[in-house]
């Protein structure tokens, strides 16, 4: 038996009006991505990879046909419990870090937390285990100005972990780094999927990065392609 699916896409497709034309992002993807995997999405621009990582993510709907993340279908929630399934069940990391400048990297990683239950010394526990999990126990009172682009990163995925949600998607969150700060990103990646059971869904243009991942998957004109 292998791991269980996590994510179960069926006919899955969506479409953009622009203007008097309609433009298919996807079409008719069917897909399963099981717990714990590392899946990477190829394909040149324009192919459709972003859009099913922010449907997968439940921040875009599809126009047509279902996308379930453990067993619930997303695209059926109302916009308020589809905030509360993101914050729960979602991390999400992009190329861009998205650090707030003023406030140091535990502030940061923080700040998920804040919009759950947890009392101030729960919060502070789990942010300092998640970013010792990253390496960066010792920067943690360190504003993002006074870190290398590669730290940064780390804080963003360290964020993005903080609430131990079921999944983690990735867009391009090595397109800002130089090749070994991008290495040490990857490998943190790799290493929540191989031994935290993290299910990680990254976007990215770069072989080399696409390697890193248990399963690589092309898109091309919204199709999956073999």
């Amino acid at each position: 038996m292998g791991n269980p699916d996590v994510v179960t896409i069926r006919e899955l497709s969506k479409v953009y009006r622009q203007g008097e034309i309609n433009v298919t992002a996807l079409n008719r993807i069917s897909l399963d991505i099981q717990t714990g995997e590392f899946l990477t999405l190829m394909g040149p621009s324009g192919s459709g990879k972003s859009t099913l990582l922010h449907i997968i993510a439940g921040v875009d709907r599809p126009t047509s046909g279902e996308c379930r993340v453990q067993g619930i279908d997303v695209a059926r929630l109302s916009e308020s419990e589809l905030a509360d399934w993101r914050n729960q069940n979602v991390g999400f990391v992009f190329q861009t870090f998205n650090l707030i400048p003023v406030l140091t990297a535990f502030e940061n990683v923080e700040l998920p937390l804040l919009l759950t239950r947890l009392r101030g010394k729960q919060r502070r526990q789990q942010v300092d285990t998640t970013l010792e999990l990253v390496g960066l126990a010792d920067r943690k009172h360190h504003l993002p100005k006074q870190l290398s682009g590669g730290q940064e990163q780390r804080v963003a995925i360290a964020r993005a972990l903080v609430t131990d949600p079921t999944l983690i998607v990735a867009d391009e969150p090595t397109g800002n780094l130089d090749s070994h700060s991008a290495q040490e990103v990857l490998g943190i990646l790799q290493a929540l999927s191989r031994n935290a059971a993290k299910t990680v869904i990254m976007v990215t243009h770069d072989p080399k990065a696409a390697a890193f991942g248990s399963r690589t998957i092309h898109l091309e004109k919204g199709e999956l392609v073999a």
